[in-house]
């Protein structure tokens, strides 16, 4: 699944081809994906600006002047920017056409799984963060509000592996299993520590390993996850630079000792029981 670097970097691709363009046309190919498509989406749509692109947590945010389209890329969901007149494949469900100096161009979804979502939620419904998707949502790992202090804080009442707590989003969101585990390992935090156990210095330390793993995987252009492609068509490349996820039985990158594999809550997760206690 996509992850929030993933989802930035889509963002900052689609960003300067779409912002501050009219919509001429948005194709629906389907009733919907994960969920239906809100009824008259495409005439809400038509002929408004698009103001703005951002992103909450794993949603991308598409800003008008009277609302916003939310979109969710799903397990395997990617889009694109293509001129217009290139035919529809089998799993190209939606297209936001936006005027362009030149003509047009297409905002193209593309979902093989179905996993996905594209939502409206209208400015007179009340602030987008009050939508019943994001309302629950944590502090977002990269701005000011997350910390070492807030993690601790949030954490003095949960027995929960601390993996498993960073994975639940409402103290903050977008710390996905791959970026997880990456993380636990750069602070040298087992992943199945209880939460409440981890002391304050400690969870200084992982703040800044979340933020900077987080950082390093955008600027790599996120990671090759199965489906997932770039704006460009390219693939990101930072799992080239992974320590521990997806290299169980591999010598750790720092100790050498083997790399262990474990589930938690149905997902891998990976860890060197060397640096990690």
């Amino acid at each position: 699944m996509p992850e929030l670097p993933e989802v930035e970097v889509t963002r900052r691709g689609v960003a300067p081809h779409i912002e501050g363009r009219a919509v001429r046309d948005l194709v629906l190919r389907r009733e919907g994906l994960r969920w239906p498509f809100p009824p008259g989406l495409a005439d809400a749509l038509r002929g408004r600006t698009i103001a703005a692109t951002g992103r909450r947590g794993k949603y991308l945010l598409i800003h008008f002047e009277h609302g916003t389209l939310i979109v969710h890329l799903g397990m395997s969901g990617h889009l694109r920017v293509l001129p217009p007149g290139i035919p529809a494949e089998k799993h190209d469900h939606v297209d936001l056409v936006v005027e362009d100096t030149g003509g047009q161009q297409v905002l193209r979804m593309t979902d093989p799984r179905r996993f996905g979502a594209v939502l409206w939620h209208a400015n007179e419904d009340g602030d987008i963060e009050e939508h019943a998707l994001l309302r629950g949502l944590g502090v977002e790992p990269l701005g000011p509000e997350f910390s070492g202090e807030l993690l601790y804080r949030e954490s003095r009442s949960r027995g929960a592996a601390v993996k498993q707590v960073l994975m639940a989003g409402d103290i903050v969101v977008g710390v996905g299993n791959i970026y997880c585990s990456e993380s636990l390992f750069r602070a040298g935090i087992n992943p199945r520590t209880p939460a409440n156990r981890i002391s304050r210095a400690r969870y200084d330390r992982l703040a800044q390993a979340i933020r900077e793993v987080l950082a390093e995987a955008i600027v790599q252009g996120g990671s090759t996850l199965r489906d997932f492609i770039s704006v460009n068509g390219q693939s990101g490349y930072f799992q080239q630079s992974y320590f521990v996820y997806d290299r169980a039985g591999v010598p750790c990158r720092v100790c050498g000792a083997p790399v262990r594999q474990i589930k938690q809550g149905q997902r891998s997760t990976f860890y060197c029981v060397t640096c990690q206690k």
